[in-house]
């Protein structure tokens, strides 16, 4: 049976989205923004209202929940972020609904020269008829990941108002500063208590991910010789143009984002900031695999080394921050989530698609800690940017995924 939970869904998404809770990267609080509490605080309350048991926000600032079961075994976790990506605007979100979208290309009321056009994303043109969910035009909308939230409000509205505890206890859990790699603090593993989890924070219908980038971070310092620019011939050593050619003797042709797809790793410079005095470029490294990761960090201390052999004067130094690795490794020893995942969308006529992910989840870290955590699709398309766009059909079936999840899991612990 299936049930149309997308004005349910709708309203959730619109409503949380347009409270702005963007994480901030350059900050060293956790959260690492304030406004992250008024999602946190918004859904604790809707959360006392569906009198679920042991509500709690921890000093890391995760909010945890439990919908209590009649069937015992142990707890399984559904999971989402409620931070917003800093990389575009995400203030003063105005989340709008084309109804019954008829195929044409979507238009902005706040910005005349943005068009969303199936032409170009084939996705959207299979969204004929459906309710499709925009911003206005000058921000995100932050589908990622609140409409993995209401995806995640809706079903529990749905088990707890038909009063049916006829299954093994559930946790929900909704995460800060997912965006900026900080979701899973060290005590939330714990904090859980569960056998595992998943994350509502994926794609298109049906996809299940079960793997993840191995992921680490650079920091490249240069500290060049500052003299007046008047007196500097055969003194200055400029920390920018240093910088530079560091950028430039990178593999720029074969290993950047903007020219690498499926299973392709890649050196990402995010961020220089300072002057021809002193110079820091940030990188984000990314492979599948740990020999990958590992390779392109060579690659990096070998273009700092030459540039520094080629100007002793200067000062490079590079340093690497852990991240998070591969799920795969994990869920390879157990399968039982992913199993527990196929069979829910199998049984609700939804082609699984398991896909690598060329990013990460709270899930990354959970699976290495000890909690197995797969992530499955919610409709969300074009995160991160203006063209962020979902189908509240998507979603429908994303919660009815959910509760089949759940219902599967509970049969199994009720065999036992």
């Amino acid at each position: 049976m299936l049930f149309n939970f997308k004005d349910e869904l709708a309203e959730r998404l619109m409503r949380y989205a347009s409270i702005d809770s963007q994480s901030d990267e350059e900050s060293f609080i956790t959260p690492s923004s304030e406004i992250q509490y008024d999602m946190l605080n918004l859904l604790e309350k809707e959360l006392k209202e569906f009198n679920l048991a042991n509500i709690k926000i921890t000093e890391y600032g995760t909010l945890i929940a439990t919908v209590p079961g009649k069937i015992k075994g142990k707890a399984i976790c559904f999971l989402a972020h409620v931070d917003t990506a800093p990389q575009f605007n995400a203030t003063n979100v105005k989340p709008r609904m084309i109804k019954n979208y008829d195929g044409s290309d979507i238009k902005f009321p706040d910005n005349d020269n943005l068009i969303l056009s199936p032409n170009e994303f084939s996705y959207l043109g299979e969204k004929i008829g459906h309710d499709i969910i925009t911003a206005s035009g000058k921000t995100l909308l932050g589908a990622d990941d609140k409409a993995g939230i209401a995806i995640i409000m809706t079903a529990v509205n749905f088990i707890v108002s038909n009063l049916d505890q006829n299954h093994s206890e559930i946790r929900i859990a909704f995460t800060t500063d997912e965006e900026i790699g900080r979701g899973v603090h060290k005590d939330l593993p714990k904090d859980l208590d569960v056998k595992f989890a998943y994350t509502f924070d994926g794609g298109k219908v049906g996809e299940i991910d079960n793997e993840t980038f191995s992921a680490d971070s650079a920091e490249v310092i240069i500290k060049g010789v500052s003299i007046h620019p008047g007196e500097a011939k055969n003194e200055m050593v400029n920390a920018t143009h240093l910088a530079s050619e560091i950028i430039n003797n990178l593999p720029l042709k074969t290993m950047t984002p903007e020219v690498t797809e499926k299973r392709e790793g890649f050196i990402h410079a995010t961020e220089m900031i300072g002057n021809s005095s002193e110079m820091k470029i940030k990188f984000i490294l990314r492979d599948f695999e740990i020999e990958g990761l590992d390779n392109k960090k060579e690659i990096l201390k070998d273009v700092c080394k030459k540039i520094q052999n080629l100007e002793p004067r200067a000062k490079i130094s590079i340093s690497f921050k852990r991240q998070y690795r591969n799920m795969r490794y994990w869920l390879d020893e157990n399968k039982t989530p992913l199993e527990i995942a196929e069979k829910a969308l199998t049984n609700k006529n939804i082609k699984p698609i398991k896909k690598p992910i060329r990013g990460g989840t709270d899930g990354s870290l959970l699976t290495e800690n000890g909690v197995p955590t797969p992530n499955i699709f919610t409709g969300m398309q074009n995160v991160h940017g203006p063209l962020e766009w979902i189908s509240s059909t998507d979603m429908s079936l994303a919660t009815e995924v959910m509760i089949e999840i759940i219902k599967l899991n509970s049969n199994l612990e009720a065999e036992k």
